[in-house]
């Protein structure tokens, strides 16, 4: 159904204006009247002969009157006109801020100036959700990138596999099964990684009161032989730590992190310790790990996806995919909560996870 358009906003202000002088002007007026005119004697005799005349008065002053308000219609419609393009102005640069980013223009900016009104709050509040479209536009692409980048590898390695043992009938086709069933787990752990974190991203799970200490024993206790295979101490420190979310987001979070802990750490002799605590109506969750010195410039870049960083590339079975600390920072931002990274000064890293505990 197709609307009509209606009047402008201008007009409709200008209109409003032009009413309110008019009424106002007939309201005085009509004062004038009451309150003097009908106090003139309707009679002819008075000092000296000459008295005012309630009828020649009337008749002077209807026509002054009808000028007056005639006037004042023509200067409230003027008036209006102005005033109402003058303060419809700001409303004007934001729409037309909203029609480019309409269009999908997201990097120009209002940038309004003057003192601080309405019309400058809301034009600033629009500033900074365009500033925060483009930044997620620009994550959402890169991401995009990326992922497609990293699923075409485990592809073209199968297909390159598959173009070899048709080319050549004699090759061990053991060793075919088995390399093709390393790229394909590699590729369905990494499509699992995409998808568990747009559910993050969404936020569409069920809510829940959560231990943060049972789940770190229970990922800890997942990934004991892990730990044991590389000479690792593990270790759950803490008391309880009581958040509301999703139970089986949360447990992927604490596996994950102990997971990069276990395999980024020292090669013999390395430590990781998980310890949990409740502090000031947060529940707060750490791990940390030996390893290598970290450059100060590589931490903040560590939660992005597919952001592995030159020195802590593995080539073993627990390279991953980079999406580690990504989904971790996805799930944690879900949950309302903070992450924090920080390089412990004799090598290795520092996660600090805060979410808002329960009573």
């Amino acid at each position: 159904m197709t609307r009509r358009p209606g009047l402008s906003a201008r007009l409709k202000l200008t209109l409003s204006y032009a009413g309110l002088v008019l009424v106002t002007g007939a309201v005085l007026l009509a004062v004038v009247w009451v309150f003097l005119l009908r106090y003139v004697p309707d009679n002819s005799q008075g000092l000296l002969g000459i008295s005012p005349n309630r009828y020649l008065l009337s008749r002077i002053f209807g026509r002054a009157a009808a000028v007056a308000l005639a006037l004042l219609l023509v200067f409230g419609l003027v008036g209006g006109w102005i005033l109402a393009g003058r303060m419809l102005a700001p409303l004007t640069q934001i729409t037309d801020a909203a029609r480019r980013a309409g269009k999908g223009s997201l990097s120009h900016r209002i940038r309004m100036e003057g003192r601080r009104d309405e019309f400058r709050e809301l034009a600033d509040t629009f500033d900074t959700m365009l500033e925060q479209l483009e930044s997620h536009v620009a994550e959402q692409q890169r991401f995009a990138a990326n992922a497609s980048h990293e699923l075409r590898t485990p592809l073209a390695i199968s297909q390159t596999l598959l173009d070899v043992a048709r080319k050549d009938p004699t090759r061990d086709r053991d060793e075919l099964i088995e390399r093709l069933h390393a790229v394909n787990t590699r590729a369905i752990g990494l499509t699992e990684a995409l998808l568990l974190l747009s559910r993050s991203d969404r936020g569409t799970f069920t809510r829940e009161r959560v231990d943060l200490s049972l789940i770190a024993e229970e990922a800890a206790e997942t990934l004991l032989p892990l730990a044991e295979q590389r000479g690792i101490t593990l270790d759950i420190t803490g008391g309880a730590a009581r958040a509301v979310g999703s139970a089986e987001l949360l447990l992927r979070m604490v596996t994950n992190l102990v997971q990069n802990a276990l395999v980024h750490n020292l090669p013999a002799g390395g430590a990781v310790t998980v310890h949990t605590e409740a502090h000031g109506g947060t529940s707060v969750l750490r791990v940390e790990n030996t390893g290598p010195r970290l450059p100060p410039d590589l931490v903040p870049t560590l939660a992005e996806p597919f952001q592995r960083g030159t020195e802590r590339a593995r080539t073993d079975e627990h390279a991953g995919a980079g999406l580690g600390l990504a989904i971790v920072d996805s799930v944690v931002r879900a949950h309302d909560g903070t992450l924090d990274l920080a390089p412990r000064p004799s090598g290795g890293l520092l996660v600090t996870v805060r979410l808002p505990g329960t009573p």
